[in-house]
C-alpha cells in the first residue's frame, strides 16, 4: 500500500476534525438565527453552543462585514472588548463558505501567538438570507486528531541551500582536516558502533572533526564525539553490546559500504565535496551535504547502486 503523503495526512485530520464540528455548529447556527439582533441573547447562546462543542476555545458572531456582533465567549466567560472588532483582515476570514460550515487553514493567533484554527459558520435566516457568520477558535494543541503517527515516505530529495555559499563554491577548495588524515580509524569505529553497540542514527561532520550519534538505550538525547574520541576504538567499551535490530531497514553488512561511500564523496574533488554525511538504520535514509550546501536525502540502496549518478564523476 502506498503511503500518504504529508499533505494527504493534514487533509484527512482535517476532514476527521470537520466531521467532528458540522453537526453542533449548523444546530448552534440556527438557534442563534433566531436571537441574531439580540446582542445579550446572542452572547447567552453562544455560550450554551460553546458547551457543545468541547474543543473550542472562543465563540463568537459576525456580521457580513465580519464586524464582530457579540462578546468573545470563552471557557471562563465573556471578553466584552471584543465587541465590533473588524475581523476581515483575519486569515480565516477571506474564503466565506456560503452554505455550512468551513475550517480554515492554520494560522498564528494574535493573542495567544499560538497555531490555531478557525471554523467560520454560516448564518441565515428563515428567508435564508445571509446573517453572519459564527466563527469558532481552536488551539491546534487542543484539538483530538488522528493518533496515527504521519509515515513519512523514503524517496529521494535535493533541497538547495545558501545560494552565497553556492555562489562561492568554485572559489574554494577543500581544507584536510583532522578527520580526513584519520578517516581510515574514524569509519570502522562508527562501523563498530552502529553495528554491535546500539548506535542507530550518526551525523558524520567532516570539516569540523566530530559526529552526533543517538543509541537505542537512550534515544531521547543525542551524544558528541570529538575527533580523540572517533579515533580512539575503546571508545566502543563506553556503549553497551546490543543486538543488531530486527527492524531496521539498512542491513548490518550494508553499513561499511555507506560510510566508504561518504569517504569517496568527501575527495572526489577539491571544490565539490562532501561536507557531512548522514545515516539512519531505521528509516533506511542517507543524508549528504555538499560544499555548494545542497542537501540530499536518499534511500541507502539507491546510493550505493553503481550507477548513481553521484559516481560520474569518480569513473
Amino acid at each position: 500500500m502506498e503511503k500518504e503523503t504529508l499533505q494527504e495526512s493534514v487533509r484527512r485530520q482535517r476532514e476527521e476534525l470537520m466531521g467532528l464540528l458540522e453537526a453542533p455548529l449548523a444546530q448552534l447556527a440556527e438557534e442563534c438565527s433566531r436571537v441574531w439582533h439580540d446582542r445579550e441573547q446572542l452572547d447567552v447562546m453562544l455560550g450554551n453552543g460553546l458547551e457543545t462543542l468541547p474543543y473550542g476555545k472562543w465563540l463568537y458572531a459576525v456580521d457580513g462585514s465580519c464586524i464582530q456582533i457579540s462578546s468573545n465567549i470563552g471557557r471562563h466567560g465573556l471578553l466584552a472588548s471584543s465587541f465590533g472588532r473588524d475581523r476581515s483582515s483575519r486569515p480565516y476570514m477571506k474564503k466565506l463558505p456560503e452554505q455550512g460550515a468551513k475550517l480554515s487553514d492554520a494560522y498564528i493567533s494574535l493573542m495567544g501567538r499560538r497555531p490555531s484554527l478557525t471554523a467560520v459558520q454560516v448564518v441565515r435566516d428563515a428567508s435564508g438570507a445571509l446573517l453572519g457568520y459564527i466563527g469558532t477558535d481552536f488551539d491546534l494543541r487542543d484539538l483530538p486528531l488522528t493518533n496515527k503517527l504521519y509515515d513519512e515516505p523514503v524517496y529521494w530529495r535535493q533541497l538547495k541551500g545558501d545560494p552565497s555559499i553556492r555562489d562561492a563554491v568554485f572559489h574554494q577548495s577543500r581544507a584536510e582536516s583532522e578527520m580526513d588524515k584519520e578517516i581510515d580509524v574514524v569509519l570502522g569505529v562508527l562501523e563498530e558502533l552502529m553495528v554491535y553497540h546500539g548506535v542507530y542514527h550518526v551525523i558524520l561532520h567532516f570539516s569540523s572533526n566530530r559526529a552526533v550519534i543517538w543509541v537505542m538505550e537512550d534515544p531521547y538525547r543525542y551524544r558528541l564525539l570529538d575527533i580523540d574520541a572517533l579515533i580512539d576504538p575503546d571508545i566502543c567499551l563506553a556503549y553497551p553490546k546490543t543486538p543488531y535490530p530486527l527492524d531496521a531497514k539498512v542491513p548490518k553488512e550494508k553499513i561499511r559500504p555507506v560510510l566508504d561511500s561518504f569517504r569517496a564523496l568527501r575527495f572526489m574533488d577539491e571544490m565539490f565535496y562532501l561536507r557531512s554525511g548522514t545515516l539512519n538504520l531505521f528509516n533506511g535514509v542517507v543524508g549528504l551535504t555538499f560544499s555548494c550546501d545542497g542537501s540530499h536525502y536518499i534511500p541507502y540502496d539507491e546510493f550505493l547502486k553503481s550507477d548513481h549518478p553521484f559516481w560520474t564523476n569518480r569513473k
